[in-house]
């Protein structure tokens, strides 16, 4: 069994990441993206009366006042700062609001976005390296780093062509914060 060597402390703030088994591409399609956001959306909360899985299911009118109540009652694991995901890795950073929020939503957030994959696209395992890389920012210059290296993620890694098209990458947070989009 894997041994995590960096604790997770509440009240702190980690980049939190994982690849994909062999560096596959895992999010192929808008709907794959999609769900993994809706997913992480779902799995941030705590005490969840049910599993994503079940949730999804729901008529509109239903999943909505489920939402809504989840929004109004804020209880959540963790605090979610930036984000942005990638066709075979996500970044995530965020601020641990209860122990062992952040290992509880990230295990859900994995295991509920690869039971999707794997049957959606007809295969069995583990989708994902290992367990997941969290990494305890420090300092203030360590956040806006790590914020910024999580926005440009899509420009250094060439899913994008230029810093403009940062704006239209409908996959990370770097729109919230640049006002287009809450």
């Amino acid at each position: 069994m894997p041994y995590r060597r960096t604790p997770l402390v509440t009240g702190e703030i980690y980049h939190i990441f994982n690849r994909s088994i062999a560096l596959q591409p895992i999010f192929t399609r808008s709907k794959d993206y999609q769900r993994f956001l809706d997913v992480v959306d779902f799995y941030r909360f705590r005490n969840l009366p049910m599993r994503f899985s079940h949730y999804i299911r729901l008529p509109i009118e239903q999943k909505n006042q489920f939402l809504n109540s989840l929004y109004e009652k804020g209880e959540s694991h963790l605090e979610i700062l930036a984000y942005t995901v990638m066709p075979n890795h996500f970044h995530i950073l965020a601020k641990q609001i209860y122990d062992e929020g952040i290992k509880k939503f990230t295990s859900q957030i994995q295991n509920s976005y690869a039971k999707y994959y794997n049957t959606k696209y007809k295969r069995s395992g583990a989708l994902f390296q290992e367990m997941f890389k969290a990494v305890r920012i420090i300092l203030d210059e360590q956040l806006i780093h790590v914020a910024r290296y999580i926005h440009l993620n899509p420009l250094t890694s060439y899913q994008i062509k230029n810093e403009e098209e940062l704006e239209h990458y409908p996959w990370s947070s770097f729109t919230d914060y640049m006002g287009m989009q809450n």
